[in-house]
């Protein structure tokens, strides 16, 4: 649980540290862009990833009952979600899984909803798979972003939506969603007859002691039209094992996202996904409360500086996820130009605002689950690059 120690991750393949040389990003760039995390996972996980990789033979696996079970048990312990093993459909990640909704369920030309800026794969999986997406854009109050639910309303209605893709939490907002705000949501799918996919992989990073609402606990009746996307991938830095649980009670929505699956042949998890997922969710609540304090510092510790030292940003509320959302308009540089400013004078690789959609123009997302150094160290450069900038 040292979550202060800087692990060298250069030479490893790893897309956020080895693809600077590739990108060619200068000397000194801080990445903090791609959403994995700078510490290494449980020990727990460690342990059990060698048993598999001790035993010297890694054939075709399936989840055992044990999985299912430290899946549902985590699920249910911290978030009152309960569903069964015969309700989990599993895929390599989220993404994939949106993917895969955005087939079983919508036809070549369908309308599929969106809340811009997010994150940018939705649109990706809404093009490159012949749909056409709707905006409801998010509305920014002073630093913290709220829905507009009458355009949600309006937009579904003149468009024949049929399905919405949630992001709870918000990545990159940050937002936390209500109850009070995801009641409207829901009534409003199901008078329309909507399809909601929940992406909801950063639900364990919900913070400052709140609590995780899943979507399909909302209303009554949401768990007949949600398919809600889970995943110990960001909680516990396993992204490149490639193992997600996608809960659907609905049996005819699951029949179809699992035929989709079948017909694509992507849903068999590696051996090693397998025994990290199930050794994190039994044995790393401890850990994952340490963790959600190291974020919680970072967060805390780069506000207060943008706030003291560099007046002309703003960071957005931060109330899950470990994503900081930086309003950098106040800099008066156009989209392009703050991108080129923050290569080659900040020296800082964020995912870039208007990656998320043209409402993130002018805006950063900054990876915060690092080492409090490497925050230090990034709010130092961007400070020096600003102040250099203004002379």
């Amino acid at each position: 649980m040292n979550f202060k120690k800087e692990i060298n991750r250069r030479n490893t393949n790893s897309i956020k540290w080895d693809l600077m040389a590739v990108e060619g990003k200068p000397e000194g760039t801080i990445p903090m862009w791609v959403a994995d995390m700078d510490f290494e996972s449980p020990k727990e996980v460690k342990k059990a990833l060698k048993r598999v990789i001790s035993h010297n033979v890694y054939g075709y696996s399936f989840a055992p009952d044990s999985y299912y079970n430290a899946v549902t048990g985590w699920f249910k312990r911290r978030y009152d979600f309960e569903f069964a093993k015969e309700q989990i459909v599993t895929t390599p990640g989220v993404v994939t899984a949106v993917g895969v909704a955005v087939r079983a369920f919508t036809e070549p030309g369908d309308a599929v909803l969106i809340q811009r800026p997010v994150y940018y794969p939705f649109s990706m999986m809404i093009e490159q798979n012949g749909r056409r997406i709707v905006n409801n854009p998010l509305i920014n109050v002073e630093g913290r972003y709220v829905m507009d639910i009458e355009d949600f309303e309006r937009k579904i209605a003149e468009n024949n939506v049929k399905l919405f893709i949630l992001c709870n939490p918000h990545n990159p907002v940050g937002r936390v969603w209500t109850k009070e705000e995801l009641e409207p949501v829901a009534n409003i799918c199901e008078k329309y007859g909507v399809t909601v996919v929940s992406d909801e992989i950063h639900c364990d990073f919900v913070l400052d002691g709140k609590k995780h609402l899943p979507f399909v606990c909302v209303t009554e009746n949401a768990k007949n039209f949600t398919v809600t996307c889970t995943a110990p991938s960001k909680t516990f830095n396993l992204a490149g094992l490639q193992t997600s649980n996608i809960v659907i009670f609905n049996r005819d929505l699951r029949q179809a996202f699992a035929d989709e699956i079948e017909r694509m042949s992507i849903g068999m998890l590696s051996p090693m996904g397998i025994a990290a997922c199930t050794a994190a969710y039994e044995h790393g609540e401890k850990w994952l409360k340490g963790l959600k304090k190291t974020i919680e510092g970072n967060r805390d510790y780069m506000k207060a500086y943008i706030e003291e030292h560099i007046p002309e940003l703003s960071m957005c509320d931060l109330e899950g996820t470990y994503l900081a959302w930086v309003d950098m308009s106040g800099l008066a540089m156009t989209n392009d130009e703050l991108k080129e400013f923050m290569v080659k004078k900040v020296k800082i690789w964020v995912d870039d605002g208007d990656m998320f959609g043209p409402e993130g123009e002018n805006f950063a997302r900054f990876n915060l689950a690092c080492p409090q150094t490497t925050v230090e160290r990034a709010c130092k450069q961007l400070e020096e690059a600003v102040l250099a900038k203004m002379r």
